[in-house]
């Protein structure tokens, strides 16, 4: 009897650290890139694993939800496309002493993203071209995520009058602030009510909040960009800076921006597409 208890007992836990690590290879899951991980944990390719209950990978209508969180469209989970090692990439080449070192992080762009269903939906490919679009952007925008705000944008004040129920506070400065530095009162009215903050009389909650940072990143991109990204990464920097950059104002910059987007598309294993410049 003594030796049977012994054998129940051997068995008891080994199932039960078979269940316990069967549980965390289903939180990690670690499946190939064309392979989806199932509400179980377990990698495949069909609708057992990319349908209802997929975690991450290429999975089938909304996009698993694995890979640190961060919902996507049919090209999968945002979370498994901005890796570590993909935010990192970008981040680390900021200075030190930079502003955004430490406040600018994977984690807080993908809570906000979250909130922004339609951004990098799509195909597999199309997600990825529009993530890399995003990151080019804000690249160039902030210097690697260096800049929470606007060079010398205290000298600045881009107050419009004439914006209907967008009252500029007269002891405010609508100067860049963010990943896609946000200007002007007519977008920091807008994008304080859709998120939920004072746009117009605290402004500078975008450079002290990291996570409604990257919302009004993502709340402009939405309304202004996202609509032409079927029309090539030049039609984007039209969108975000197009009167200052576009029809040969500034093709160095115009560059700049394509070359960061072409960098992540091949860091990311898709193809750029056409129409680089604007």
């Amino acid at each position: 009897m003594a030796a049977l208890t012994v054998i129940r007992f051997v068995t008891l836990a080994s199932i039960l650290m078979g269940l316990l690590f069967g549980s965390v290879m289903g939180q990690n899951c670690g499946c190939a890139p064309n392979l989806c991980c199932s509400q179980y944990g377990y990698c495949g390719s069909d609708n057992a694993y990319c349908g209802t209950g997929c975690r991450s990978g290429p999975c089938i209508g909304s996009g698993g939800g694995g890979g640190g969180g961060g919902g996507g469209g049919g090209g999968g989970s945002v979370g498994n496309i901005v890796t570590d090692g993909f935010f990192n990439g970008i981040i680390n080449k900021a200075g030190a002493n930079c502003a955004g070192r430490g406040f600018y992080t994977r984690n807080a762009f993908l809570e906000a993203v979250k909130s922004y269903p339609s951004f990098a939906s799509g195909s597999q490919e199309a997600a990825k071209r529009e993530i890399a679009a995003f990151f080019a952007q804000v690249t160039h925008e902030t210097g690697h995520f260096c800049y929470r705000d606007e060079i010398n944008g205290a000298s600045q004040n881009y107050c419009d009058p004439n914006s209907a129920g967008n009252p500029c506070n007269p002891n405010k400065k609508y100067f860049g602030r963010g990943p896609i530095q946000l200007t002007w009162n007519f977008n920091y009215g807008p994008a304080g009510r859709s998120i939920g903050f004072d746009g117009l009389n605290a402004p500078e909650t975008v450079s002290n909040n990291a996570i409604i940072s990257f919302k009004t990143a993502l709340w402009f991109w939405t309304n202004n960009v996202h609509p032409v990204m079927n029309q090539g990464f030049g039609a984007t920097t039209r969108a975000i800076n197009g009167a200052l950059e576009c029809n040969g104002r500034n093709p160095g910059t115009v560059q700049t921006r394509a070359n960061y987007y072409t960098s992540y598309c091949n860091q990311l294993g898709v193809s750029p597409g056409g129409n680089l410049l604007c």
